[in-house]
Parts: C-alpha cells; structure tokens; sequence
C-alpha cells in the first residue's frame, strides 16, 4: 500500500509532462501541415529517369550470367 504513495504522484507527473509537450507542440505548429510532408517526399522534382542502359553499359560477365539463368530455368 505504500508504494502506491509513490506510484500515484510519478504518474501524475509524467502525465503532466506528456500534456505539457503535446501544448507545445501544438504552439509550435507541429500540426498544422499534416499532407504537405507527406506530398513533398512523393512529388520529388530533382529526380530523373535514369537512361536505359545499352551493352557497352552492362557490366562484364553479365551475359554469362543470364545464359546461366536461363539454363536453370529450362
């Protein structure tokens, strides 16, 4: 029973804290553009297609390796 003279007060407290940091960061305006973040890492404008790449641009042995696959394949 005497530990509940120290469990009570702690979690007021801790409540008190958590309501405390919520109330700032509603101040701050954390919540005021919730869909901008959301949208601006979906809409990335400085990304380009990359150009598909040729033979001269593959990697050597990487035909070897397709004709393996393919022969595991069969």
């Amino acid at each position: 029973m005497s530990i509940l003279s120290l469990l009570i007060p702690a979690s007021l407290i801790l409540g008190l804290v958590g309501l405390g940091a919520f109330l700032w960061s509603l101040r701050s305006g954390q919540y005021e553009d919730l869909t901008g973040s959301a949208e601006r890492i979906l809409l990335d404008e400085d990304d380009k297609p990359l150009p598909p790449a040729s033979d001269a641009q593959r990697p050597q042995g990487s035909s070897e390796s397709q004709a393996r696959l393919s022969r595991s394949d069969q």
